[in-house]
């Protein structure tokens, strides 16, 4: 069962809810840590200073009218209360009231003080509906402890400590929240709508609409994407020419052959016993012929262009393999009294496969012999070029034009566009040729001019 997945567009709405989510988060917890240790440690630091300054005022238990009017007047301008007392039982009438339900002394508190150490205090007090902050002092005599001191301070609400700065939080965040809707939408177009053109065209691909293309305004991973898929589609553009032009010539090429076969086999059954018969069985049997090689070259290349034939490769002396091809064409050149001209490095040795390298040998000297004129000299060389074996073959025959030389070697094409049934093969031979020299490693070249004719050129590497 397939999994229902969000998609691209809503990931990126819950990403940004959860940003914005996680922000409110951070800021509610980053304000409570301002309020927890910088104001709270600001406080309890300041009421142990004013409890150990108001401390050292004792003299010897000596509370002089002076140090009185000194306390009455810092409570007047402080926030802090001071209470002192001789005794901490007198403490409860002047601050009756508990912290967080307990009382302000314990039993802990009262052998801390004895030993001359100060006790924080810090709580919620119901009466006065406030978190109060507090230290109890202890003040020390000349032999003894003669009195304490309680400083505390009622805590603002958190609230009231920045109630000053909400206005400036709420503005912020709202200038914070209207840049970020900013940069999502722009964001949010930027990505989305060149997408939602990908899928648009890619329908259209599908549907076989190879003409239209991505617009690629900037050089990011998003314009990457168009680049490519552009590409695709040229390449499918491409993909789908050469396959009706592939169609094409098959039918053209067997439908010739198919016909002849058709009507010499009509006229034999209207007369059998005419002394054309021979002529009509050989030319039956030729084109029976070339259909057999039109598919056995169709198989060949298919194999060769799919990596399904494998080489079979070992070291090679690449000239005996080209002297026992020029073989097959003494008869067949002699005949239309061409001389095959011969110049041949016997040293030259290359990693090959030899059945396919002599494959290469011969379709291109066939062609050479094929399309050389009669008396006409076919020039074939093996050297060593640059630890390159060069084999090259020039024939003075038909000069091929030269905006159709860039196309030699590609399936079904022959610069005999008439096609002409004594010359024109299946027009595969150096589309096979030139993969077989791909496969090898090597480089397939062609020049065609009236001076020098046309000469064919196949580099291999050395071993």
């Amino acid at each position: 069962m397939k999994r229902k997945n969000l998609t691209f567009s809503k990931k990126i709405i819950i990403l940004l809810l959860s940003s914005i989510g996680f922000t409110i988060l951070f800021s509610f917890f980053f304000i409570h840590y301002l309020y927890s240790k910088l104001y709270l440690t600001s406080i309890e630091e300041s009421i142990i200073y004013q409890g150990h300054r108001t401390a050292s005022h004792y003299h010897y238990g000596e509370l002089s009218e002076e140090i009185i009017e000194k306390i009455q007047w810092y409570n007047i301008v402080s926030e802090y209360e001071i209470i002192v007392v001789d005794d901490l039982d007198e403490l409860s009438s002047y601050f009756p009231y508990q912290i967080n339900t307990q009382a302000l002394l314990e039993g802990d508190d009262y052998e801390t003080l004895n030993q001359g150490k100060y006790v924080m205090k810090e709580g919620y007090v119901k009466e006065l509906d406030r978190e109060i902050i507090g230290a109890i002092f202890p003040i020390r005599g000349e032999y003894e402890l003669i009195g304490f001191i309680y400083i505390y301070v009622p805590l603002a609400a958190i609230q009231d400590v920045f109630k000053e700065s909400i206005p400036l939080l709420i503005g912020t965040g709202l200038i914070f929240f209207c840049l970020l809707f900013i940069i999502v939408w722009s964001f949010w177009r930027s990505l989305f709508n060149p997408l939602k053109k990908l899928e648009h065209h890619a329908v259209e691909v599908a549907n076989g609409n190879y003409e239209n293309r991505l617009a690629i305004r900037y050089d990011d991973e998003v314009g990457q994407v168009a680049k490519t898929f552009n590409m695709m589609t040229e390449s499918l553009e491409q993909q789908e020419i050469r396959q009706k032009e592939f169609i094409s010539n098959i039918v053209h090429e067997l439908r010739t052959p198919l016909t002849y076969v058709s009507g010499y086999t009509q006229a034999l059954k209207q007369d059998f016993s005419s002394k054309n018969r021979d002529n009509y069985l050989n030319t039956i049997e030729k084109e029976t012929e070339r259909i057999n090689k039109l598919i056995t070259d169709l198989v060949d290349l298919s194999h060769l262009q799919e990596g399904l034939y494998t080489m079979t490769k070992q070291p090679l002396a690449i000239a005996q393999v080209l002297l026992d091809t020029i073989d097959l064409f003494l008869i067949h050149s002699q005949k239309k009294q061409i001389q095959l001209q011969v110049t041949v490095d016997e040293e030259l040795i290359v990693l090959g496969d030899a059945k396919r390298i002599q494959q290469v040998f011969y379709n291109i000297i066939d062609n050479a012999i094929k399309y050389s004129k009669i008396d006409n000299d076919v020039f074939i060389s093996l050297e060593n070029d640059n630890e390159h074996a060069k084999f090259q073959v020039q024939n003075l025959g038909t000069v091929i034009d030269a905006e159709d030389i860039p196309y030699i070697g590609n399936r079904f094409f022959r610069t005999d566009k008439a096609r002409n049934r004594t010359t024109g093969g299946t027009g595969l031979g150096l589309s096979i040729v030139k993969e077989i020299t791909r496969l090898h490693d090597g480089q397939f070249s062609i020049t065609s001019d009236v001076n020098d004719g046309t000469i064919v050129t196949v580099q291999l590497p050395l071993l």
